[in-house]
């Protein structure tokens, strides 16, 4: 992987990233298709409609079905699901995070039970390395452990004091394998340490140490209060190094996204888009629309006209409203969409800001646009 810095405006950056499976232009925003698949929306009109450049994927859903074997089978997630763009994916430890009644944490990994069926497994660094092999991601994030918000100072600590502990391992273990679909994978090490300064400012430089060839700020967007994800963001980023990608994980909104680009970041990635939008939220460039109001049942004007995406500029208000109402399927797809499609054109658009050295006064009048809600 290579990263290269094409323009700055303060603390923000354009770049871009080169992988095998191609190139992503920097400030990014990545969907998230967690078993292999972005909900309710096919490869094509990832490519065509919302000119995605890279996607997610989870080892822990993934190792859980299909399975590393039918993954291998098929020659890599990418061959697997059609997918020839570059690929994250996340190690697991959120989602080990969000399973606290039905694990255990220990030196050697977690042992926890399945969502699916309550089958116990174990993940260490080595086993969690070996998933994200078999799975062929570009890149691959180090297994962590993610402190709950609020945490004790105590707990966090150790919990940082883990993840760093289990970062030298996930290391150790990828030195001494090989890929398995002949391109090589990018491990990025997380930052953690809750919403503690100090611990902060530690945790980012000892990952800082490991060189890697990216870095991600991890454990934010969990409860914290705004004012203290963007705190602990800025004390990462000073920390980080500035000639290789920051990647900011589950963040966020609208506008926790340009506020954290203006902080140094370069990839996020989160749910909303399609979760809320399966649920009738829409984001717009003239802000939130919850498309189930009473208010939008006689709207024929278009989603969003301001949006290069023919499914934003194409479909009524009214209409998607409609298929809300009446429970169509297509309504979830369609709200999907055009959410992915304003979030990528958000970052495109933070870019060409950027480039321009004009990035911050746009930043500035955009963001109580997008909290506004119609």
């Amino acid at each position: 992987m290579n990263f290269e810095i094409k323009g700055t405006d303060g603390a923000a950056r354009a770049g871009v990233v080169t992988t095998a499976h191609g190139t992503i232009e920097t400030p990014i925003f990545m969907p998230v298709g967690t078993v292999g698949s972005v909900k309710a929306v096919t490869q094509l009109q990832l490519e065509t409609e919302i000119n995605a450049q890279i996607i997610l994927g989870n080892a822990y859903h993934l190792y859980l079905r299909p399975g590393t074997a039918i993954l291998e089978n098929a020659g890599g997630l990418h061959k697997f699901n059609g997918w020839n763009r570059p690929i994250l994916t996340d190690s697991g430890g959120y989602q080990v995070f969000s399973l606290a009644a039905n694990r255990k944490i220990k030196e050697e990994g977690v042992v926890f039970q399945s969502h699916i069926d309550g089958s116990r497994h174990m993940f260490s660094p080595e086993k969690v390395m070996q998933i994200e092999r078999s799975i062929g991601a570009d890149i691959i994030m180090a297994f962590d452990e993610c402190p709950p918000y609020p945490s004790e100072y105590i707990y966090a600590q150790k919990s940082m004091e883990l993840t760093h502990r289990w970062l030298q391992r996930c290391i150790t273990q990828l030195v001494a394998t090989e890929p398995l679909y002949g391109y090589e994978q990018t491990l990025f090490p997380i930052v953690q340490g809750g919403i503690f300064k100090d611990l902060r400012q530690a945790s980012a430089s000892f990952v800082a140490s490991m060189n890697c060839d990216g870095n991600a700020i991890g454990g934010l967007s969990v409860g914290e209060p705004e004012e203290k994800m963007y705190e602990m963001c800025a004390l990462c980023c000073e920390l980080l190094p500035a000639n290789k990608p920051r990647y900011l994980m589950g963040v966020g909104t609208p506008w926790n996204i340009l506020e954290n680009i203006a902080l140094g970041v370069d990839m996020f990635d989160c749910v909303m888009p399609t979760r809320n939008g399966r649920n009738g939220m829409l984001f717009t460039n003239k802000g939130i629309i919850n498309i189930k109001n009473k208010k939008w049942e006689a709207d024929f004007s278009v989603i969003d006209e301001e949006l290069d995406c023919h499914t934003s500029r194409y479909y009524t208000k009214a209409y998607l409203r409609h298929l809300f109402i009446a429970g169509e399927i297509l309504g979830m797809q369609i709200a999907s969409i055009h959410n992915l499609a304003f979030y990528l054109d958000l970052v495109k658009q933070a870019r060409i800001h950027i480039i321009n050295g004009d990035f911050y006064g746009w930043k500035n009048e955009m963001v109580p646009i997008l909290k506004s809600r119609l």
